[in-house]
């Protein structure tokens, strides 16, 4: 009866670790604001983004100027915007651009447009960089510079607040329950080195599962972003990878303290045979 016991604890433990892995990386890197926005900006530092995002500053501003019957240099606005998505402040502007559309996704909060879910470009336009190439041509920056991210039929402004209240009760949640029954697992065990081992080996699964669980996502995720074209769709593309990577991180930390765990608890029953012996 004991072990049918462990076994089921165990099962549940492996159950409850798969929910808090996946739960506490979403929370943190995509549902919090603060994680997605320091995601955003570490993706920004990628040679690939900066470029798609140089592509589009220099449409938005050929744009804005041909609004105000201005023409201008298009390869020059090019080298002004490639020049300024490599500097040491784009980042950080393109981290809070991010941080804004977001809001309006998980909370509601921010502009509301008709082309659903956008990103506010006006901040990095009022670059000095920008600004100084708009007032030599006498053309006034606008109050909104807007880029749709979906199709209109897409997100909503707040669709994702139920997201944003639960999320944080549901990493917390499943991580204090993981941790409830791994301790009920240890105590029910007849051999404390074994079940040790056996948490090691729920880490393990949950990694490796992780990985292929990964791998089925970014199907989903690729078909997702055929909704987005041309530059958006490259920026897009890049920040999937960056959280692709990012989760694979999470993974393979898990993976690491399932081989220690397994490992711990194999010399520890080891020196538990050798006590007993003795």
């Amino acid at each position: 009866m004991r072990v049918v016991l462990t076994v089921l604890l165990w099962l549940l433990t492996t159950i409850a670790l798969a929910v808090a892995v996946p739960a506490a990386w979403a929370q943190r890197t995509v549902v919090d604001v603060d994680g997605y926005a320091s995601l955003a900006q570490s993706a920004a530092h990628d040679p690939a983004l900066q470029n798609a995002m140089a592509s589009e500053l220099t449409a938005q501003m050929v744009a804005i100027a041909h609004n105000r019957a201005v023409t201008v240099d298009t390869s020059r606005v090019g080298v002004i915007a490639a020049a300024y998505t490599a500097g040491s402040s784009f980042p950080a502007q393109f981290a809070q651009a991010n941080r804004i559309a977001h809001q309006w996704l998980f909370t509601g909060i921010g502009r509301q447009d008709s082309n659903g879910w956008v990103v506010d470009l006006t901040p990095m336009l009022s670059d000095p960089s920008f600004k100084e190439t708009l007032n030599n041509l006498a053309v006034e920056l606008p109050s909104t510079v807007t880029v749709p991210v979906t199709a209109t039929d897409g997100l909503r402004p707040g669709q994702l607040r139920p997201v944003a209240t639960w999320g944080p009760w549901i990493s917390i949640g499943a991580a204090v329950l993981t941790g409830f029954l791994a301790l009920l697992t240890l105590a029910a065990a007849r051999r404390r080195g074994k079940a040790l081992a056996a948490l090691g080996v729920s880490a393990l699964l949950v990694g490796g599962g992780g990985w292929a669980g990964v791998e089925v996502a970014r199907g989903h995720i690729d078909q997702a972003l055929t909704r987005t074209t041309g530059d958006v769709h490259r920026i897009a593309e890049v920040m999937v990878a960056h959280a692709e990577t990012s989760s694979h991180q999470w993974l393979n930390w898990t993976l690491v303290a399932g081989g220690a765990l397994v490992v711990l608890g194999v010399v520890s029953s080891m020196i538990g045979a050798l006590f007993r012996r003795a």
